[in-house]
């Protein structure tokens, strides 16, 4: 029987699109590779999905086996089931390393996660004073030599998240201590994760795949994106219209070094990432601080219009900059923040005005006429981003992405 993509190959040849030269070498060699044994190096998806819910449940039943008989334990076996639990892991790791690699992975990322468990158990053991940043710092610290020594994937995986959980706790505990408003906090911090996911974002480009730690940069970006930028609207929302003023100096000096480090931040490790292409995130930069100025308008239509028109903005930016660097994962993601930006404008300021029944009718007249056209803006974005542009008459449901 004849593969679909051999028909496929019949039509182009017979378009002209390709030589009939480059087809018979096409078929010649996806015959050859058929006949070949699978190659045993790649992992499929069900053992992966194993490797992965192996290490989860391993990780849970280590805690709550120590959990279950931590008490009954004094403080000499305590510490040392702690340095077990973490040498162990790493120790089978490193014996699984030359014949299960996979393993070896899920093993010592399971050690590191164990070593962030073990470090704020060493606390209570030793009745050391709680500081929370300390522990996420010292956390920090072993992700950065496991990645810097293993080079694996979930290392660097946790490394991104400690980082900036480090950095944030810091900051509270700064603003407790300074006694700073609750909304001066909270603006430092979701700026500065909103900015940071967009600068991992920067870690791919150009149409070839990115290496495999940019990958899980850009994983990590791409999966904080849309949270970090749900929370800075809510922010902005509720705690845009707040005095400034009411600050004393030392508070806005703290506040000085909070922004600082929220944008200084995510701006050199985007041109760490990328030295020539990390001014779109400076660019981002500037979108949030008019988001500031944007969100003080308290009165008057513009109020209620300029914070949607800035995040539209905000979106077909993300979309821009992905086509620019041929990303699709920024053009999707723009196109979802534009997406929620409509929605959000039509449950704030329309639905309240109408009957609850013309509001459902009117919901549910936008999520359909205004997904087809946003999924046919996306579906446009993406085909001149692959060199193809769809029919105009083509549906979304149909053709190729």
């Amino acid at each position: 029987m004849t593969a679909e993509w051999e028909k496929a190959l019949c039509r182009w040849v017979d378009a002209g699109l390709l030589p009939a030269t480059t087809g018979e070498a096409i078929t010649r060699w996806e015959h050859e590779r058929q006949r070949q044994p699978p190659a045993t190096g790649r992992l499929g998806a069900p053992i992966r999905v194993l490797l992965v819910l192996g290490a989860v449940l391993l990780a849970a039943g280590v805690l709550l086996f120590v959990a279950a008989h931590w008490d009954s334990l004094p403080p000499g076996w305590r510490f040392a089931l702690v340095l077990a639990l973490v040498a162990g892991l790493h120790g089978l790791g490193a014996l699984a390393a030359a014949r299960q690699p996979a393993t070896a992975t899920a093993l010592h990322a399971v050690g590191t996660v164990a070593l962030g468990g073990g470090v704020f158990l060493a606390g209570q053991i030793f009745h050391l004073e709680a500081n929370w940043p300390a522990g996420l710092m010292l956390w920090s610290v072993g992700a950065a030599l496991g990645w810097g020594l293993l080079r694996q994937w979930p290392q660097l995986a946790l490394l991104v998240l400690l980082l900036p959980a480090w950095l944030v706790s810091e900051w509270t505990l700064a603003c407790r201590q300074g006694e700073m408003p609750d909304w001066a906090f909270a603006k430092v911090a979701a700026a500065g994760v909103l900015l940071l996911a967009l600068a991992l974002l920067a870690a791919a480009g150009g149409r070839d795949g990115p290496a495999p730690a940019r990958q899980v940069l850009l994983w990590v970006g791409g999966l904080a994106l849309l949270p970090a930028s749900g929370i800075w609207a809510l922010v902005l929302r509720f705690g845009g219209a707040v005095a400034d003023q009411a600050l004393t100096a030392a508070q806005w000096s703290l506040l000085g070094l909070g922004w600082t480090v929220a944008l200084a931040g995510p701006l050199l490790t985007a041109w760490r990432l990328r030295p020539r292409g990390w001014w779109p995130v400076g660019a981002a930069a500037g979108w949030l601080l008019a988001g500031l100025g944007v969100a003080g308008l308290r009165e008057g239509l513009a109020a209620a219009l300029l914070p949607f028109v800035w995040w539209l903005l905000g979106s077909l930016a993300l979309v821009a900059w992905g086509l620019a660097d041929r990303r699709p994962e920024r053009v999707n993601l723009g196109a979802a923040l534009a997406a929620g930006t409509v929605l959000a404008f039509y449950a704030s300021e329309v639905m309240n005005r109408l009957d609850r029944s013309l509001s459902l009718i009117g919901l549910g007249a936008l999520c359909l006429a205004g997904g087809w056209l946003l999924e046919r803006l996306r579906r446009r974005w993406l085909g001149h981003l692959h060199g193809v542009a769809p029919p105009s008459g083509s549906a979304p449901g149909g053709g190729q992405p």
